[in-house]
């Protein structure tokens, strides 16, 4: 009972060390993507102390202290940790120790993208359950309507997920930019609601997620979320 005791389940022990979710986790033992002491590891296997695990041909290793980064993401690099993606972030920021970004921001899109070697904290921002907010600056290329403005905010049907957009504030900035504040996080989300409504985006910078703010970072910059900031970030997740 004592060993039993210091064991983790493989799900959990991945999502502690920053890789994934515990429900992503699952999905890539089904696929056989982990290996524990060298041996295809299976749901619901644990990890012991001593035990070596692989992802994806890499050591996993329990995170010795949390990091949480925000970085302004650059047009062009890609939000995945895939080596086979010659952009990808993780590769391009070349951080001290191993981190992972939190959702996506695509590749044609830039601004704040945080990263975090903290499975929980990445979950419970992302679960759009929670309703967090994540607010953007878009250019669009035509003069923007009152109509589209309206559109926009009232909840926007896409076919092509089969769903239709949350209710979210818009404000317009000049003839051909806004600002969008979402609480969900749908592929390419602002790019379809415009598409809905005739227009294509120009440019789109996140400028926010919950209380953290891009600030005066300039693309390719990160800074450490820390003191303060990083309690009161907790303190919106309950964690």
């Amino acid at each position: 009972m004592a060993e039993q005791k210091e064991s983790i389940r493989i799900n959990k022990y991945l999502s502690e060390a920053g890789i994934c979710s515990r429900r992503e986790a699952d999905r890539e033992l089904e696929s056989g993507h982990i290996l524990i002491n060298g041996v295809v590891a299976k749901p619901g296997d644990r990890v012991f102390p001593e035990d070596e695990v692989i992802y994806n041909g890499i050591a996993v290793h329990k995170k010795d202290h949390p990091v949480l980064l925000a970085m302004y993401k650059p047009v062009g690099i890609v939000c995945t940790a895939e080596k086979k993606e010659k952009n990808n972030i993780i590769d391009y920021l070349n951080y001290e120790c191993r981190v992972y970004p939190v959702g996506r921001l695509d590749k044609d899109s830039e601004g704040l993208i945080l990263l975090t070697n903290q499975g929980e904290l990445s979950n419970r921002i992302q679960k759009a359950r929670n309703y967090h907010e994540k607010e953007y600056i878009v250019t669009v290329n035509k003069n923007i309507s009152d109509s589209f403005i309206r559109g926009m905010a009232g909840g926007v049907p896409l076919v092509e997920l089969g769903t239709t957009t949350r209710k979210c504030k818009v404000k317009q900035i000049d003839k051909r930019t806004f600002s969008i504040i979402l609480t969900q996080g749908l592929n390419r989300q602002i790019r379809r609601m415009c598409e809905y409504f005739g227009y294509r985006v120009v440019e789109l910078k996140r400028i926010r997620v919950m209380n953290i703010t891009l600030g005066d970072l300039k693309a390719g910059e990160y800074r450490k979320i820390e003191g303060e900031e990083y309690q009161k970030l907790c303190s919106l997740l309950d964690l």
